[in-house]
Formats: structure tokens, C-alpha cells, sequence
């Protein structure tokens, strides 16, 4: 009865949100793929003569943060096939292109049909969400068949914790189903305690995120970048990554005033989402300054566009990183990093630990409750600043660029509380490889070895 009531109220917001769902589907062209997937689970079928374990990642950003982790699961566990699914279509398009050994789909809705059919297909070995999923008849689908079931990377922030303590006799039937909760700090792991999670179920492993942060820039993919745009070692580079309206249009109004003192600024602009890479480079454009897009020149040989002549010494050029997966290394180009969706968007902030582990200057605005961890830590450690307003970017820009020395300084000081993060991985690793030796145990496969 519940599962049913919790399908009612599925439909009944599918189809209150229907025409905004087909507006951006004949418009943005969003939301047109997957839906065979989503509605009723038709997720691949699986070959059920191996093992397998599923891992859930909502978008791109968990997408990322698993690739230690399942590179390091697929060494250790040859015979485990790898399922990974995501909810949004740029999740799945980094999956496929980040895991192309694994299967890779989309997550089904959480309607009790569609959930059933889709572990029917995949017929998991171990379930494994990234970060705070909580789909009740997922969940309670896959408990109600033995199936282990892992939360990892979790984290469960202020407002989140507001909304789930207003239906805690609902999150009291479902936290006690997972057989393995790894936090990322003891905030999160008393905030789950207060929900209904028995405390022998919770584990604090810190955050992986910070096991796959990259910190030497010399690694291939920023030196193919820093080739490709056409950067020279005399080049001063800002990136503003992750950005999100209003933020294009501040961060290219401070460039403007400050590439006169700077001649040997340049700027490299990274949407946070793929539809509007148009639209920030006809804005670009709009502003007077020539546009060199990643997509144009990443398939060009050096000095095709005469780039060392155009471009890196050419202050009205600027430059869009207008593909999906290439910011991490990006990140690596930067002197100084702007971390978007952090000011008047109230996006709640975007990952600041990428630039930091490159040692990067790095700057974000102050709204950054998603990644309230992560800000605390640099900032206690001053090692960011906090950019409050579009004259305020301008004017840390500024200070950043007069004062070396003081934002190496700054940036140096990331990378080392960054470096000192790490380790969540192999614990988070253990902690999965145990449930799933003695799932596959009970099922009479005790050659299997963890």
C-alpha cells in the first residue's frame, strides 16, 4: 500500500511538472533520451553468470568522485562487473566516457514497477549511492530481496537535514534497510543518527572527493589544454569555472578593467551546464572580445589558428572551455581560480577542491552551504577568499595579481590541507568489499575472495 501511495504521488508531480518538462524538451532539448529507462526500468539485461555491483551517481559531480574508487574496485575485484547509472543526461555522458568498461544507464524513477524491473535486469550483487540518495521504494525493493545496500561519500547538509527531520517516521523505516553508511564527517554521521540510522551501520571516512584530486600540473591532460588554447609560460591565467548566470558577465567586466595593467592576463570561462555554452559565447562575443572555443581548437594542430600570435598574447581574446569532464584539469592552467555558482544565483556553491589541490589562488562567493565542509576547511586554514559581490571579484582579482607571492602563498596552503584529506577511498573501499564477500558467500560463492 505505501509503494502504491508513494506511485500516486509520482504521477501526480510528473504531471504537475509536465509542461515545463516539454517546454525544455522542444526548447532546450533537454530531458528527450532515457525514458524507457526512467518509467519503467528497462535497464540493460544483465548476463547474471558473474557478479556484479551497482553504483548509483546523481550527475556529473558523483560521476567523478567515484573514479579511484571503481578503478581501484575493478583492480581489486576482476570478476565484479561494474554497473553505473546517473539521473541526468550529462551524468551519463561523463559515465560513458569515464568508465567505458562498466554498463552505464540511467537510474530508474522511483516508481515501485520501474524499480522492480530494473534490479530484476541488473541483478545486483551489492548496491552502492553516492552521497544522499533516498528513493523509499528503491530502497525498500532492494532490502526486501537481501540485497546489500551502502551509502558512501555521504554527506546530508543543513537545509537537507531540515527537510528530513519534518518526515523522520519515513526516514526511520528506510535508514535502518542500508547495512553500511560511510559519512564524510561526524556532523553528517550525528545528523543520520538523529534520522533513524543505528549507529553500528555508520561509518566516518571522510569524503573521496578529495582521493581523486589531481595536484601536479603537469600531468597530460592540462599540459594538452595549456597546448591546445595556446598558452605560453609568460601567461597569467584566471579560470572561472562552474559559472552560472550573472557570474560570465562579472567575471568578464573585471577582465576587462584589469587586462590594461595585466598584459599578460588571460581568462578561460567554464559553464557549470552544457546547454549554455551558446548563449556565454555569443555573450562573450557581445562584450568585444574575441571567443576561442575548446570544441574548435582541441582537434587542431599547434599553431593551426595561429594561436601563439592571436590569441595567448592578445588581451581581447577570451576563452570558453565548452565541453563536458575537462575542468579538473583545466583547474591546472589556473594562477588564480573563481568557483562559480557561489554568488547571486543562490546555486549553493560549486567544488572548490579541484583548484585547491592544484594550489591555485582560489576565490568563491558566499554561497557555498553544498560544499559547507570543504569552504571551512580552507578558510580556517586561509588558504581561499570569500568574494562577496561583483566589485569585490574585481578588487581580490586585483590583489591577487599585485600580490604574487601572497597568493602562491595562499594556494600552497590548499594544496597541502588537500593533500592531507586523502585516505577515504581505501576505507570506503574495504567497507565495500566486506559486504559484498559475504553477500556472495551466502550465495555459495565461497571461492570468492575479498
Amino acid at each position: 500500500m505505501f509503494a502504491w501511495l508513494l506511485n500516486i504521488a509520482y504521477l501526480l508531480f510528473l504531471l504537475l511538472v509536465s509542461p515545463l518538462l516539454i517546454y525544455r524538451m522542444v526548447k532546450q532539448g533537454k530531458y528527450r533520451t532515457g525514458w524507457s529507462e526512467k518509467l519503467s526500468g528497462n535497464l540493460p539485461q544483465r548476463d547474471t553468470g558473474s557478479p556484479a555491483i551497482w553504483f548509483h551517481a546523481v550527475s556529473v559531480g558523483e560521476v567523478l568522485a567515484l573514479q579511484k574508487l571503481v578503478s581501484e574496485f575493478a583492480t581489486l575485484h576482476p570478476d565484479v562487473e561494474i554497473v553505473i547509472t546517473t539521473t541526468t543526461p550529462t551524468g551519463l555522458s561523463v559515465a560513458r566516457e569515464k568508465y567505458p568498461d562498466a554498463l552505464t544507464c540511467f537510474f530508474p524513477f522511483d516508481f515501485s514497477w520501474a524499480v522492480k524491473n530494473a534490479i530484476d535486469r541488473i541483478q545486483p550483487s551489492a548496491i552502492v549511492l553516492v552521497e544522499l540518495e533516498l528513493w523509499p521504494n528503491f530502497i525498500r525493493a532492494a532490502s526486501d530481496l537481501s540485497i546489500p545496500l551502502a551509502l558512501i561519500n555521504g554527506r546530508i547538509s543543513e537545509k537537507s537535514f531540515r527537510g528530513y527531520s519534518r518526515i523522520r517516521w519515513l526516514m526511520k523505516s528506510l535508514l535502518p534497510r542500508f547495512n553500511a553508511l560511510a559519512v564524510q564527517n561526524e556532523t553528517y554521521a550525528n545528523r543520520l543518527k538523529y534520522l533513524g540510522t543505528p549507529a553500528e551501520k555508520i561509518t566516518v571516512t571522510g569524503s573521496v572527493k578529495y582521493d581523486h584530486v589531481a595536484t601536479d600540473r603537469d600531468n597530460p591532460r592540462t599540459q594538452e589544454l595549456q597546448t591546445s588554447f595556446g598558452f605560453g609560460e609568460e601567461n597569467r591565467i584566471v579560470i572561472a569555472g562552474s559559472t552560472q548566470a550573472p557570474e560570465e558577465q562579472y567575471i568578464l567586466d573585471a577582465f576587462r578593467e584589469l587586462r590594461n595593467e595585466f598584459a599578460s592576463l588571460q581568462l578561460v570561462i567554464v559553464p557549470r551546464h552544457q546547454e549554455r555554452f551558446e548563449e556565454v559565447a555569443r555573450l562573450i562575443e557581445e562584450n568585444g572580445f574575441d571567443v576561442i572555443r575548446r570544441t574548435i581548437v582541441r582537434n587542431q594542430q599547434p599553431g593551426a589558428l595561429n594561436l601563439n600570435s592571436t590569441s595567448s598574447n592578445n588581451p581581447s581574446t577570451v576563452y570558453l572551455l565548452d565541453t563536458l569532464g575537462e575542468l579538473s584539469a583545466c583547474w591546472g592552467l589556473a594562477e588564480i581560480a573563481f568557483v562559480g555558482g557561489s554568488l547571486e544565483n543562490q546555486r549553493g556553491g560549486q567544488n572548490m577542491i579541484e583548484p585547491a589541490g592544484y594550489g591555485a589562488a582560489v576565490l568563491f562567493g558566499p554561497n557555498t552551504w553544498n560544499f559547507k565542509q570543504a569552504v571551512e576547511l580552507l578558510l580556517d586554514g586561509d588558504a581561499a577568499r570569500v568574494v562577496v559581490d561583483r566589485d569585490d571579484l574585481r578588487r581580490q582579482l586585483e590583489s591577487c595579481l599585485n600580490l604574487p607571492d601572497e597568493a602562491q602563498a595562499m594556494g600552497q596552503r590548499a594544496q597541502l590541507l588537500i593533500l592531507a584529506q586523502q585516505g577515504a577511498t581505501q576505507r570506503t573501499l574495504g567497507l565495500i568489499s566486506e559486504l559484498l564477500r559475504v553477500r556472495l558467500t551466502l550465495r555459495g560463492r565461497h571461492h570468492y575472495a575479498a
